[in-house]
């Protein structure tokens, strides 16, 4: 593959990067905001199961679908695999300087200081989505794993993802299609006149039952959509805007989903560790290999998620849809491809030159993800600045966050030409070291490649 691949950059500590990861990483902490800023700018309770609350024109719908398709949970799934490969990185390096309690101290100490990042991006920038805290709990588990050999690393991290797939599709979707077919095979009896039997009748009760309960649910949904409404519109205050951000993150804490975000974060930082250790992520592999991987798992991921996205279209209450069960599958496979098509671009002359701006996002990633919250949730929609919130549809906060992503590009290489790291991974890396980090370039020494990556 091409010299890009293996391109270095050191940090103010004299740790060297590697281009293509930083790539992936920017793009990455790009994407992120295509699936963030739905959740800003309007209902993140209509996320789950009310989408078409932010509008369906016929605008709306294709950047549903090509937010559905290409970047569905593909941004946050790459940035998984590349804290796996930074683990790796990072405890490669200081194995050869420290034992294994002192990597172990130092990593934990490293991952406690980002999630109490994550909890001051949650309650005091009020971003409930945020990703930070997750990601520092799932490291402390992947860390345990990381000196297997990379087999095992997968097999373990297909396992942990695919339970979450057997269970979903068995209790979430076959479950409840035999469920189905069997109530309607008994009201067909029933409208034929033949005399139901205990068992029969006592199936036809407790789907009776199981139906009010999702309509139950169903109108608790929309009563949070409309309570979120309220408190975050024009009409609202920065006390309705905050105290319903910090309600909806402790409302998502107390059904139980972080254990199922952890779950997944580290399930994928294994896969991230074996893709690295196989030189898979930075583009150690042949041609031929990236072109295979970009097409079988493109042409996998992508029926998936047109197959999810048409199920996610019945409408509300029709039953249990095939999304839920395709998409850790869908999620995973697209990624790879994403993976496949990036190193594949960064073999070529004019794949560089496009890429090449990303390298600075990469390097920036933190900073760029504290950002998107400061202009999205302190500047375009709260009530107290410009009050955008609920005011746009699917297809202008696809168009938004294009352009803020865009302009957090050009900043990020501006800043990367000035300074040799980024304001957030300052706080955060001088926090480890334990001193503060110089900000400014000087001059540098060739490095090895392997490196202390910033979010990874």
């Amino acid at each position: 593959m091409s010299n890009i691949a293996m391109t270095t950059a050191a940090e103010p500590d004299g740790a060297p990067r590697i281009a293509v990861l930083d790539i992936m990483r920017g793009i990455a902490i790009l994407g992120i905001l295509f699936m963030n800023i739905n959740d800003m700018g309007a209902s993140l309770y209509a996320s789950f199961d009310a989408f078409r609350h932010l509008g369906w024109s016929a605008t709306d719908q294709a950047a549903w679908w090509l937010r559905e398709v290409l970047a569905n949970g593909t941004a946050r799934c790459l940035l998984e695999m590349l804290f796996g490969a930074g683990m790796v990185i990072l405890t490669d390096r200081a194995a050869a300087k420290a034992s294994g309690w002192a990597i172990m101290r130092r990593y934990y100490v490293r991952n406690l200081i980002l999630f109490a990042f994550g909890l001051i991006h949650v309650f005091i920038l009020l971003w409930p989505g945020d990703i930070l805290h997750t990601y520092g709990i799932a490291a402390l588990v992947a860390f345990l794993f990381r000196r297997l050999r990379p087999r095992w690393l997968i097999l373990i991290g297909l396992s942990l993802s695919m339970l979450m797939l057997t269970l979903g599709g068995y209790f979430g979707y076959y479950q409840g299609q035999q469920t189905r077919a069997q109530v309607a095979a008994i009201e067909a009896k029933k409208a034929d006149g033949a005399a139901l039997s205990a068992t029969e009748k006592k199936t036809l009760e407790k789907d009776a039952k199981a139906k009010a309960e999702r309509a139950k649910e169903r109108a608790k949904s929309a009563a949070n959509v409309a309570k979120e409404d309220a408190a975050r519109s024009s009409g609202g205050t920065f006390m309705t805007w905050a105290a319903m951000q910090w309600h909806v993150f402790l409302d998502l804490q107390s059904q139980f989903l972080e254990i199922l975000f952890v779950w997944e974060a580290s399930s994928v930082m294994l896969i991230g560790a074996a893709l690295y250790k196989l030189g898979v992520l930075q583009g150690r592999r042949s041609r031929k290999f990236y072109v295979w991987l970009t097409a079988i798992c493109y042409a996998v991921g992508v029926t998936l998620r047109i197959a999810g996205g048409l199920a996610q279209l019945d409408p509300p209450g029709s039953g249990p849809h095939f999304a839920p069960v395709a998409y850790e599958v869908a999620r995973l496979t697209m990624t790879l491809g994403h993976v496949g098509l990036i190193n594949l671009l960064v073999a070529t002359a004019t794949g560089q030159t496009l890429l090449r701006p990303f390298v600075a996002a990469g390097r920036t990633a933190l900073s760029i993800y504290i950002a998107q919250t400061l202009i999205c949730l302190w500047v375009l929609y709260p009530p107290f600045m410009l009050g955008l919130y609920g005011k746009m549809t699917w297809g202008p906060l696809m168009v938004t966050a294009f352009v803020i992503d865009a302009f957090l590009l050009v900043g990020a290489n501006w800043w990367a030409k000035r300074y040799d790291i980024a304001p957030v991974e300052w706080a955060w890396r001088s926090l480890i070291e334990g001193r503060a980090l110089p900000w400014r370039k000087r001059p540098r020494a060739t490095a090895a490649p392997g490196g202390d990556p910033d979010f990874a």
